[in-house]
């Protein structure tokens, strides 16, 4: 279903094409799950329980779905975990639970459809039959789509806009997405990518990051990243922290955790909650603001506990907590489900919608990723419900260039799918090019939303060949393991 014709169907009850309703938040029924049938509240809201009770593989999740679901779909999962993943699986029971939250459970096979329909399944556990068998990946497709790793000025640290850089401070998660951007260096090695590892100490990395800060008063503003802060031991983080706040030129800084979502009981363990607030009290002293980015791509995943981890957070002093989620095709690109998400974020959790991003280009993610006229269309759609300051912009991360709005290209080419871009500023790996600023820069659609002449032309100029595709992975994974080294 098109974004215009999703639209056009929707209920006018109260003469809308969007009918608002306020939805309280609900935690779903764990134990509907046979693996869980005996899990008390309190160890559900344990966050050593959640950890060590995540779904990693194929066999752990037989034992808890047992024959709700039928062998065909552990056969799918098994077959794309071998072929075509790109993250390992790793789901928390916070977020396994947000799954087919309402279906009916009955005799065996009974949970089958509702899971293949599922949309935080969609990109939580893919299976085979969900990816495309045209273009699977795209001709462009690269596993560090952004080149954030070509824009490194320390091991981990990406200059990439001239007054913010990204701190990757681990490699790891406690959960991970199917269509995560940095597949290249998060997680487990998977049959179709070999992982690239950090080469220097976790305290030699930390150093020179803080080295950079305090040699380029021109950063004011630090993402602290990964992989994921909440898999960082607490100690370490706050001294992290507590080091930036030192560094006179730095007024901002954020920490990026989908674990706000799919682990919120991290966010809520006393140690946590108090060391926060201590960076919090420091932060204010020095006039500098601290936030929470989180990552949640449907309505399903915001339940009570995610509610009260952030106001948990707000509480302990953060400015604000930030949504940023990812367009993604059967997950939430429809304009509903990009407002309703949108409301249970606001109203029900005090979280700042703030951006859906359009899926990287990254191998194996067509299935996922939409064109730039429907997310202009989608755009589009959700003006005017939300408030101003909460209605989230729709991106295009464009390599080189950047974040920009879905509706700030220069040029697009609606049959072969060619968008194009400029930009107003350059990388540090730019700094020696006088037409950084002059040139337009390329970003690709899914070649399946071509009309049929521009799938003709891809059919031509591109390279369908899986096999050259892997080999260029590989050679893309040596070089950058021996720019790793160079550090």
């Amino acid at each position: 279903m098109t974004v215009e014709t999703s639209l056009s169907l929707s209920g006018l009850e109260d003469g809308q094409p969007y009918p608002y309703r306020a939805v309280e938040l609900v935690e779903p029924d764990w134990t509907r799950f046979p693996g869980w049938r005996d899990v008390t509240a309190e160890e559900w809201a344990s966050v050593q329980w959640q950890r060590a009770h995540c779904v990693k593989n194929v066999k752990q999740l037989r034992e808890l779905l047992g024959d709700l679901v039928d062998e065909r779909f552990y056969a799918d999962l098994e077959r794309d975990q071998a072929e075509r993943a790109t993250m390992s699986m790793l789901v928390p029971p916070q977020m396994m639970n947000t799954m087919a939250p309402h279906a009916p459970v009955g005799g065996p096979g009974s949970l089958t459809d509702a899971f293949y329909a599922d949309p935080v399944r969609h990109y939580m556990i893919p299976v085979f039959s969900d990816r495309r068998t045209d273009w699977s990946s795209h001709p462009h497709a690269t596993r560090d789509s952004l080149h954030e790793h070509d824009m490194w000025v320390a091991e981990g640290l990406t200059h990439r806009y001239p007054t913010k850089v990204l701190a990757e401070l681990l490699p790891t998660c406690p959960q991970y997405c199917g269509h995560c951007t940095r597949m290249d260096l998060v997680g487990n090695s998977t049959p179709m990518v070999d992982k690239l590892k950090f080469v220097a100490k976790p305290t030699a990395r930390i150093d020179s990051m803080i080295d950079y800060l305090r040699r380029t008063p021109s950063v004011r503003d630090v993402v602290v990243s990964g992989g994921d802060v909440a898999n960082m031991p607490w100690p370490r983080l706050e001294d992290f922290l507590t080091r930036v706040l030192e560094v006179d030129n730095i007024r901002d800084i954020r920490l990026a955790t989908k674990a706000l979502i799919g682990l919120p009981q991290h966010w809520l363990q006393p140690e946590v909650r108090e060391g926060v607030a201590r960076v919090a009290a420091i932060a204010r002293s020095r006039g500098v603001s601290i936030a929470i980015h989180t990552h949640a791509n449907h309505a399903n995943s915001i339940t009570p506990l995610v509610a009260e981890a952030s106001r948990a957070m707000l509480d302990a002093g953060v400015r604000d907590v930030r949504n940023q989620g990812v367009l993604l095709n059967g997950v939430n690109a429809d304009p509903h489900a990009l407002l309703d998400l949108c409301f249970r974020l606001l109203d029900g959790a005090q979280i700042m919608p703030y951006y859906f991003y359009m899926c990287d280009m990254i191998p194996y993610s067509e299935h996922w990723r939409v064109s730039v006229g429907d997310a202009q269309r989608l755009q589009h759609h959700i003006m005017g419900y939300l408030p101003g300051f909460a209605t989230p912009r729709i991106v295009c991360d464009v390599p080189f260039v950047g974040k920009r709005w879905v509706h700030q290209l220069a040029s697009y080419d609606e049959v072969r799918g060619i968008s194009h871009w400029t930009k107003n500023y350059r990388t540090s790996i730019e700094m020696e090019q006088s037409d950084a600023l002059d040139r337009t820069y390329e970003y690709y659609d899914p070649i399946h939303t071509l009309p049929a002449e521009g799938q003709a032309w891809w059919a031509t100029h591109g390279d369908l060949d899986t096999s050259a595709l892997k080999a260029a992975e590989i050679a893309e994974a040596s070089r950058r393991t021996a720019a790793l080294q160079a550090y």
